[in-house]
């Protein structure tokens, strides 16, 4: 072996060293990826950061221990924790926020508190169970083979469910609706009226109606979803079943809707879309994950995530590159489509009749 062979070699088991050692560190994180989720839970339903933000400055632990009700011993060991991941903060004069403790707000502006309720509830946390039988050849969806019936017939007949489906939605719609109307402002010129089809409890079109108010906006979804959705001056409330019809307007928008079908159903909704808009400048609005595969980066990673939600929780959902969301939209008849990201965890693709 030559100077250089051994030179080569030798770097070879450098890198199977370091592999090998980070290896031992990372394999913690998957043996125990669940206390995470479990404990930012925890402090949701404490409403630790309600505390301190009610308290208006940092709160001592026998400050926070009193207010929340705990026993100070086993708070000081959640709040080490939640300190370690830089959830909280600690000053010299206690426990403070930071912008991702304020997410943990049940009504907080940027609150994220309904979509990890959601995740974290017991009924969602069943399917992974099953998650190896679903990839098997001929395996049944996990989320059925957990309790029955598909999440949706679920929701339907668990009011509670359904409920927590569309507040989770909701704090979503809250982050991203202004930035898409803000960042993409183009989607929605020449637009005189729009149908938000799966719109949940009209979170998406109450922000829309109050940034566009001549945009007359529909709310349309399932009945019991429509039965409890908020009134809201500007959002017309319409129920129905997107696979049937979808209510006439100039543009049919949808969140984090599609990626729970399978590519033949979102060609059946979306030809009911192209039915439902006028072909002079008619559009369907889709704000959805873009997969980048190849692409490391923290959104990206969040579009991965999605993905495997979508394999635990519906039939035959997923999260789809730009090829497999072009498939879709020409399967549909949509003679041209545009992609433009945000900064969010979706992109803004228009789609033209």
């Amino acid at each position: 072996m030559g100077e250089i062979e051994r030179e080569a070699m030798s770097r070879w088991e450098k890198e199977e060293e370091l592999e090998e050692a980070q290896a031992q560190i990372d394999i913690w994180k998957y043996i125990f990826g669940f206390v995470e989720l479990a404990v930012v839970k925890c402090a949701i339903e404490l409403g630790i950061a309600e505390a301190i933000e009610k308290h208006a400055s940092p709160m001592t632990l026998e400050e926070l221990s009193s207010t929340l009700a705990c026993d100070s011993l086993l708070l000081n060991r959640i709040m080490r924790f939640l300190v370690h991941r830089k959830i909280f903060k600690v000053t010299p004069t206690g426990y403070s926020q930071t912008p991702l403790s304020r997410r943990l707000m049940r009504n907080g502006q940027h609150s994220m508190a309904g979509m990890l309720l959601l995740e974290s509830n017991p009924v969602m946390l069943a399917p992974w169970h099953s998650l190896s039988a679903r990839v098997l050849v001929n395996g049944n969806p996990s989320f059925a083979k957990a309790h029955g019936e598909d999440v949706w017939r679920y929701a339907e007949a668990h009011l509670d469910h359904s409920n927590l489906i569309n507040e989770a939605m909701a704090c979503d719609a809250k982050l991203v609706m202004p930035t898409v109307i803000e960042s993409c402002s183009e989607a929605f010129d020449g637009v005189k009226s729009l149908v938000d089809v799966g719109g949940g409890n009209g979170t998406a079109m109450s922000i829309l109606a109050k940034a566009c108010p001549w945009i007359r906006c529909i709310n349309y979804d399932l009945p019991h979803v429509i039965a409890e959705a908020s009134k809201c001056d500007g959002v017309e409330l319409v129920a129905g079943d997107m696979f049937l019809s979808v209510p006439k307007a100039d543009a049919a928008f949808f969140m984090w809707v599609l990626h729970d079908w399978s590519d033949q159903e979102c060609i059946q909704i979306l030809n009911k879309c192209r039915e439902a808009i006028p072909k002079e400048n008619g559009r369907v609005i889709i704000v959805e994950s873009v997969i980048e595969e190849g692409k490391h980066d923290g959104l990206n990673d969040v579009g991965l995530m999605l993905d495997m939600v979508m394999m635990a929780h519906t039939n035959f959902g997923k999260e789809r590159t730009l090829k497999e969301w072009e498939y879709v939209i020409k399967m549909a008849g949509f003679s041209s489509y545009t992609v433009k990201p945000i900064h969010a965890v979706q992109s803004v693709i228009i789609a033209f009749y």
